[in-house]
């Protein structure tokens, strides 16, 4: 099946790219959820007269992915976590507890976009990588201190 990308898919292409994928995916999940459309003569047409504002909507859209990837690289987050015997962490340090530390910083990141492939289950400095989108990545400094005492 052959589809236009309505929207930039990561798996798949960036917005307005003909692809071909399976006709399950196509027909059930693509379609239904407006993230792309059947490859018609008219919609051809459609995205060849919409072509410039999507490649500059695209642009924009990368610059401010590289802006956030600037923040994201200079940014020290600090987590305070309750520790137990010899230092040990009582849970772990997910990518929601990251992202509530960046969006306290001014950087707004969804938590999926948080790659960690397990939780921070340790005290110490941890670099974690972020996906922001339109292959632009960046990594944040995590650094994980035992909670002060009261």
């Amino acid at each position: 099946m052959e589809l236009i990308l309505k929207e930039t898919i990561d798996t798949l292409g960036e917005e307005g790219d003909t692809v071909k994928v399976k006709d399950g995916y196509g027909r059930n999940y693509l379609i239904p959820r407006k993230k792309a459309v059947l490859a018609t003569p008219a919609n051809l047409a459609v995205l060849g007269k919409e072509k410039s504002a999507i490649e500059t909507r695209k642009a924009t859209q990368r610059k401010e992915a590289e802006a956030i990837a600037k923040k994201i690289a200079g940014a020290t987050v600090v987590i305070e976590q309750r520790t137990g015997e010899g230092n040990k962490l009582y849970g772990s340090i997910t990518g929601a507890d990251i992202a509530t530390k960046l969006a306290e910083l001014g950087i707004e990141i969804d938590r999926k976009k948080i790659v960690l492939t397990e939780p921070i289950k340790a005290l110490g400095v941890t670099m974690v990588p972020v996906k922001i989108g339109y292959q632009v990545n960046a990594e944040v400094k995590v650094e994980v201190v035992p909670m002060a005492s009261e």
